[in-house]
C-alpha cells in the first residue's frame, strides 16, 4: 500500500471508529473496503487497533448458508465485541434508520485457558473450554448512512455490524443436540413473529463457534479473561417493524428480551 492510499485508509478508519465510539453516523466508506471480504477483514482489524475499550468476546458473522451462497462467499467472518455494546436481559436499545434488524443467537462463554491451548482443534476437543451457554439477541446495523447488504464485507468492515448484544440467562454447558432446535423472535405489541431453527447457523452453532476459535488461533489473538462467542442468527436478520419489547426463545436453552426504542 503506497503512502497516499495508506493515509486515506487511516483517515476513513478514524472516522468510522469515532462514529462507533460516539454512536454517530458517517457517510458510506468506499467499496474498496467492502467488496472483497479479505479487504474488509483487514479494515476491520485496523479499526479495532484504534479502540482502547475492553473486548468481551467475538461474533461470527454471515453464518447463514443461504446468505453465503447468495453473496458468493465460502465462509463467514469474525469480529470483536466490545463491553460497552453488551447488555443484560430486558435492557433497551435505541435504533436509527440505518439499523438493519434484530437477530436471535446461541452464545457460548469460554474459559481463558483456550488461549494457551496449542493443539489443533477437532470436533470435540474445543468443547472442553465451554463453561456456559445462553440465548442472545443481536441488534445489527451500520455506523454509515447506507442500507441493505451488497457484500458480506459491508457487515465485516463496519465492526461486524453489531450495534448491541443482549444476553439471556446463562446455563451450564450441556451437550444437548444444538443443531436442530426451534427458535422464535416476536413483538406481541405489533403482532410480529418469526420462526427459525439453530440448523441455519452454519448447520450447527458449534460449527460457528469452532470457526471463530480457529480464526482466533490463526490470528494469534489473546485475552486474559473468559470470553463470549456469538454464533450467528437462527432467524436471519429480522426487520424491526415497530418499537417495544422483542422476545427471543430457543428451545431447551431459554429466552431473552430487549426493548427497542
Amino acid at each position: 500500500m503506497n503512502n497516499k492510499k495508506k493515509k486515506q485508509t487511516e483517515k476513513i478508519a478514524n472516522k468510522l471508529v469515532n462514529a462507533f465510539i460516539k454512536n454517530k453516523i458517517v457517510p458510506p466508506i468506499p467499496s474498496l473496503y467492502t467488496k472483497k471480504l479479505s479487504e474488509a477483514q483487514k479494515f476491520n482489524k485496523l479499526c479495532d487497533s484504534k479502540i482502547n475499550k475492553p473486548i468481551i468476546g467475538f461474533k461470527a458473522g454471515g453464518t447463514g448458508i443461504s446468505l453465503l451462497k447468495k453473496l458468493k462467499e465460502k465462509e463467514p467472518f469474525y469480529s470483536s465485541v466490545y463491553k460497552h455494546n453488551f447488555l443484560k436481559n430486558n435492557k433497551s436499545v435505541k435504533i436509527n434508520k440505518y439499523t438493519l434488524g434484530i437477530e436471535l443467537e446461541v452464545c457460548y462463554f469460554l474459559k481463558k485457558s483456550f488461549f494457551k491451548y496449542n493443539k489443533k482443534l477437532n470436533n470435540n476437543n474445543f468443547q472442553k473450554f465451554i463453561s456456559q451457554m445462553a440465548p442472545c439477541i443481536e441488534v445489527v446495523g451500520y455506523r454509515q448512512s447506507k442500507k441493505g447488504i451488497k457484500y458480506l464485507g459491508d457487515l465485516c468492515s463496519d465492526f461486524g455490524a453489531n450495534v448491541k448484544f443482549i444476553i439471556g440467562k446463562k446455563q451450564k454447558f450441556k451437550k444437548i443436540k444444538i443443531s436442530n432446535l426451534k427458535t422464535n423472535i416476536s413483538n406481541i405489541k405489533i403482532n410480529h413473529s418469526v420462526d427459525g431453527n439453530t440448523n441455519t447457523v452454519y448447520k450447527n452453532p458449534l460449527n460457528a463457534l469452532r470457526f471463530v476459535l480457529n480464526k482466533l488461533k490463526k490470528d494469534k489473538i489473546q485475552l486474559n479473561k473468559d470470553f463470549y462467542v456469538f454464533t450467528g442468527s437462527t432467524v436471519g436478520v429480522v426487520p424491526i417493524l415497530g418499537k417495544g419489547f422483542y422476545k427471543g426463545k430457543i428451545e431447551k436453552l431459554g429466552s431473552v428480551s430487549t426493548k427497542i426504542i
